[in-house]
């Protein structure tokens, strides 16, 4: 069976999600990412984690890489004997998309082994069956800033301008926060007025995306769908989200489900922004040690390094 495989290798962006007001549309790759390999050989696969992914359990039936890696083989009625390798720089449960990277990986990694092309509609469609994050997986696939809007019950994937003078600072507490415990506090519904407030935002903050323009970006960030809902989960958020205005950040908000934070700001400021917000995270639970760094659009996503 071997002789049918060739080693491959595929990388993937993180993503933050939601941006304030674009709460399950928008999406944005940035440049933390995820490289998973195989190489051929042996009657059996072995699974390496390294990296972010070092203490996941690698038989773990909830794993998202090596499920959609052996999907694609179990489909074709073939069993991939060889090395799963997979090392990655993006933290888990911290609202950075590494379960949309996660499943791509898999997806197109047992492709490229196959000696097939890429399937970006699959490879879309499996991450959005799998993950249920459909904005954070087509920035992941594609990269850059997109929207997911729904249309007669199909994703349909929109990219959108994003302006050179915009930067990117982040930071997250140590303790991650699941989705699945993120969607659980938000409302079912919500009033009519809220959701015409809310369509003004993300219009608001589309543009200001567009043109680097912090003020809309500021309006545009302003939530009421899931933002006041999440921070509660997140200890100091508010206290970490003013100290990222005051470090000169022109927004702040909660990045994906959190436990992340992330801040949009004068490119020269994303450092200084990252360890404001991370003193105070660090503060938060005693401890000195916070996940934080400046973030930069990646334009690739996915992409196959052989």
């Amino acid at each position: 069976m071997t002789e049918r495989l060739r080693a491959a290798a595929v990388r993937l962006p993180s993503s933050t999600s939601n941006l304030g007001s674009g709460y399950d549309t928008l999406g944005l790759a940035l440049d933390r990412y995820l490289v998973a390999s195989f190489e051929p050989g042996g009657d059996t696969l072995e699974c390496v984690w390294d990296g972010a992914l070092a203490n996941l359990e690698v038989t773990d039936s909830d794993n998202l890489l090596a499920g959609a890696f052996t999907r694609i083989f179990n489909q074709e009625g073939l069993i991939p004997c060889g090395v799963l390798r997979a090392t990655s720089d993006i933290p888990i449960s911290r609202g950075l998309g590494s379960s949309a990277a996660a499943v791509l990986a898999g997806y197109d990694l047992a492709r490229a082994v196959l000696n097939e092309p890429r399937d970006d509609e699959g490879a879309f469609v499996e991450a959005h069956r799998l993950d249920g994050h459909g904005e954070n997986a087509a920035a992941c696939l594609h990269g850059g800033l997109c929207a997911v809007v729904h249309y007669l019950n199909n994703p349909v994937i929109v990219p959108l301008n994003l302006s050179s003078r915009v930067g990117f600072a982040y930071a997250a507490p140590l303790e991650g926060i699941s989705t699945r415990k993120a969607r659980r506090v938000l409302p079912k519904e919500v009033g009519h007025d809220v959701a015409v407030r809310s369509l003004g935002r993300a219009t608001a903050l589309v543009q200001g995306f567009a043109l680097g323009d912090p003020e809309l970006i500021r309006i545009g960030v302003e939530d009421e769908l899931h933002v006041p809902y999440r921070l509660p989960l997140i200890d100091s958020a508010e206290e970490a989200i003013a100290a990222g205005y005051e470090a000169g950040a022109w927004a702040v908000t909660i990045s994906g489900a959190g436990s992340g934070i992330i801040a949009m700001c004068d490119l020269e400021k994303t450092e200084a922004v990252s360890d404001a917000m991370c003193i105070v995270l660090s503060r938060a639970v005693g401890e000195s040690n916070c996940l934080g760094f400046s973030a930069a659009p990646d334009h690739e996503g996915l992409t196959r390094l052989s």
